[in-house]
């Protein structure tokens, strides 16, 4: 195909003429140059205009301050992509140059990308979080139950920082009495994560001298990089590992991190913490109190109804005290009356007396009467003194008896190892070995106790066993 060259500016020489491509043969050029010029590169930028179509093709836009490429990549080298690339990220791609000719653009071919910066950041913690969720972390059905009223609190936090003042500050207001713990830790920096996990580990290990209550884990905002420490596994595994409910307490409301999704609660904010423990102390405070007020209303009600059930009582029932005054008037009067009675038998006895001592004086005389005092007197000493011999004998008698008896007595023999066998059958005495058989329950009475023997084997069986032999009489095999 040829062109002519109109030279509006007049005539110029031959040779400085420009060389003249055609569209298609100009972007054919530019696209060897660029493809055989850059087979391989590496470019830095930021996610823009990020598309994925029914194709599964993603189509980008990289850029910086200053310029701008387009992008793709195609759906088998999407799938290597190990992150979510979001509009924003910045990332780096590594592919190779390509010249699109029917629009005459350039753009990437990328196949493989990673993140940047922060997007880096947040790929880790991604991918770690993906990590965790598989292993059952986050599930509901592992975290502990809140405590029911907390009152000894151990918080995880920095000594300088504001979380510890807000928490404090919070605490003041709470209506029960409560008892806080602070363990200073770092929470930024290349050691916070590892000073976090030992601090939980630890609280495991003071728990039983403690009895905190609940784990206050957190601290104030700030910057992906400012908590990091909280998307970390060590931490993640030390606030599951945690035998204390504890509480994320990370940043501020929009901050979201790993260790709140593994505690057992989360709260926006360190100041939310000290607020939930109030809050659950108010309910609390408001829930016994209202328990209080029935149980007054219903003591009180018990009290006045059984006022009134004493009140009936007092009515239908005499006075205790005007019972008490009539019973002791009852008491002297049966005591003066028997007092009365007492002395006139008294006098009626000590004038029979009299009236028998004048006739015995009348009858026997004064000599008389008191020599048979005196004989009586003679017989009753005799007879004690007789009774008291007659005592004395038979009780030696008795005694001699007794170890007479003692001697002849079957239980002293038993004393001395011997048995005594009854059939148990009838409770008679088994004197020889055919008065059993074989089969028969015997007992047998040693000297304490007693024993139940099943006999096996007789007089009889034993002489045909040993060929007739004399055997001694009385034999027993039990």
């Amino acid at each position: 195909m040829d062109f002519e060259l109109l030279d509006f500016a007049g005539e110029q020489p031959e040779d400085s003429r420009p060389f003249v491509f055609t569209v298609s043969e100009l972007t054919a050029q530019i696209k060897e140059l660029l493809e055989t010029g850059f087979p391989f590169i590496g470019v830095v930028g930021e996610l823009s205009n990020l598309s994925t179509p029914r194709s599964g093709h993603m189509y980008f836009t990289l850029k910086d301050e200053k310029a701008q490429i387009r992008a793709v990549c195609f759906r088998a080298n999407r799938t290597r992509i190990k992150f979510t690339p979001e509009n924003g990220m910045e990332v780096l791609c590594i592919g190779r140059l390509n010249v699109y000719e029917p629009r005459g653009e350039y753009q990437i071919i990328v196949q493989h990308m990673e993140p940047r910066g922060i997007g880096a950041i947040q790929a880790e913690i991604e991918k770690l979080k993906r990590k965790l969720e598989a292993e059952g972390l986050f599930k509901d059905n592992r975290k502990k139950p809140m405590p029911f009223c907390p009152q000894r609190i151990l918080v995880i936090t920095s000594a300088t920082g504001a979380a510890i003042r807000d928490i404090l500050r919070v605490l003041r207001g709470a209506p029960f009495a409560t008892e806080v713990t602070l363990a200073p830790v770092q929470v930024q920096g290349d050691e916070a994560a590892a000073d976090i996990a030992n601090a939980l580990g630890l609280a495991n290990v003071m728990q039983s001298k403690f009895m905190w209550d609940v784990v206050i884990v957190g601290r104030g905002g700030g910057s992906m990089e400012d908590l990091l420490a909280f998307n970390t596994e060590i931490v993640a595994r030390a606030i599951a590992d945690c035998t204390i409910p504890t509480i994320s307490a990370v940043g501020h409301e929009i901050d979201f991190t790993i260790s709140d999704l593994v505690a057992d609660l989360r709260v926006p904010t360190p100041t939310a913490a000290a607020e939930w423990i109030v809050k659950r102390q108010r309910e609390v405070e408001s829930k016994l109190r209202e328990v209080a007020g029935v149980l007054i209303r219903a003591i009180s009600h018990r009290i006045e109804l059984y006022g009134q059930r004493l009140g009936h009582l007092k009515q239908s029932l005499k006075d205790p005290q005007r019972m008490l005054d009539d019973r002791l008037l009852w008491l002297d009067d049966r005591m003066e009356r028997l007092i009365k009675t007492m002395i006139r038998i008294l006098n009626g006895m000590h004038s029979e007396v009299e009236l028998l001592r004048e006739r015995l004086l009348r009858t026997f005389g004064t000599e008389e009467l008191d020599g048979r005092i005196r004989h009586l007197e003679n017989l009753d000493n005799r007879l004690r003194y007789a009774m008291s011999n007659k005592l004395t004998t038979t009780e030696t008698r008795l005694k001699s008896l007794e170890s007479l008896l003692n001697m002849l007595s079957p239980y002293n023999v038993l004393e001395r190892g011997y048995c005594i066998v009854y059939r148990k059958s009838d409770g008679k005495i088994v004197r020889e070995s055919e008065d059993v058989i074989p089969g028969n329950t015997v007992e047998i009475r040693p000297a304490r106790g007693k024993l139940e023997c099943l006999v096996l084997k007789s007089r009889k069986e034993w002489k045909e066993k040993r060929g007739g032999e004399k055997v001694k009489k009385g034999f027993l095999s039990t």
